[in-house]
Formats: C-alpha cells, structure tokens, sequence
C-alpha cells in the first residue's frame, strides 16, 4: 500500500450497441455508439483537473472514451482492465443464457470457456498495485463488470460482491481512504450527464 494513499478514479466507458442492449461485451471490440462518444466528451471538464496517472483497457471503447475525455496523453494501455472474459456466453443477454442454464448467475457460476470471479479479482488486484506504486492519483478507464469487481477488492470483499455496485456507462467513481482505511468515496456519477441530452 502506498504511503501517501492516493485515490483511484474509475471511469467506465460509454454507451456501446451492446451494453445499450444488455449483452455481455466481454473481449469483443464493440464502438462507442453516437451517443456513447457525446457521453464521453462530457466526462472531459469534470476529469481536467485531476492531474492522475492514467491507465486503459486496450479495448477500443475504452481507450476511446480515454481519447475524448481528454486523458489519452501517455496514458499505459493494460491487459489487466480487459472486460471479464465471458467465454462461450458473449454477445448473450442474462436472459438469453438463462434459457439453456436456469438459474445462472454470473457472479457465482463464472462463464463456461470465460473467466471465473477468482481470475477477475487477481488482474483487479494486480491494478490496485500498481496504482499503490506512485505519489499521483490513479485513473482506470475501463469496463462495467470489471470496475465492480475492483471496487470489491479495494474495500477488501470477494469479487462476488461486486454484483452489490451498479456501475453506469461515463460514470466517474473515486477510491480513496478515511484515515487508514480503504473506502468508495464517491460511486456512479453521472451527474456530468445532467441536462446534457444524452
């Protein structure tokens, strides 16, 4: 852990056809919708001011909702901020695996050829370090699934308990600390969005 405990800020990338729809956008490089890309630009004033080390998922809706909020200069491109892997249940919507698999629950059951909680929580934690490892804030553009199971870790749960934190596309979070403690200081905060017509 770092000794000047700096904050992580975690942004989750805009509306794509897929997570418009409800479909599992595991390693499939979905765009950003038109409205995706506006909802990214607004992300820019508000993130203008954070002076953060800035990593991204590889993934093009990522890095370009990193492009349009204005935080693409030197940021480090990771494998570790990837989607989970959804394996054989990509592109599916919840209710659609639900047919073949009653009672599935992605949380607990994992995806069949995909990834399981466990694996998750290990490139989470892994991000965790290495934001632990400088004097800056930090700053995660990444995707919905994986973000929750990150603030899971950071507060020290399973990667299960992720399923407790909703997370919105061009959402803005804050990981931080009272006194020695990890906290979620701030969650799913779409308040750039406001009155904004996206």
């Amino acid at each position: 852990m770092s000794s000047t405990k700096q904050p992580i800020y975690l942004v989750r990338h805009g509306e794509t056809e897929w997570s418009r729809d409800g479909k599992h956008t595991g390693t499939s490089d979905i765009p950003l919708t038109e409205r995706g890309k506006k909802m990214a630009a607004l992300l820019a004033p508000v993130l203008a001011g954070i002076d953060a080390r800035v990593w991204s998922s590889p993934l093009e809706r990522a890095r370009e909702t990193c492009r349009l909020a204005g935080k693409s200069d030197g940021v480090q491109l990771d494998d570790d901020l990837i989607e989970w892997h959804y394996g054989q249940y990509e592109g599916k919507t919840s209710k659609e695996i639900r047919v073949g698999r009653p009672g599935w629950w992605m949380w607990r059951d994992g995806c069949p050829d995909g990834e399981m909680g466990d694996q998750v929580a290990a490139r989470c934690d892994r991000m965790i370090a290495k934001a632990a490892s400088g004097d800056r804030p930090a700053m995660f553009f990444a995707h919905g699934h994986v973000l929750r199971v990150l603030a899971a870790r950071w507060i020290g749960l399973p990667a299960e308990r992720g399923r407790s934190f909703m997370l919105d596309p061009a959402s803005i979070s804050r990981l931080g600390y009272e006194h020695d403690e990890r906290v979620i200081e701030r969650w799913n905060d779409e308040t750039h969005l406001a009155g904004a017509g996206v």
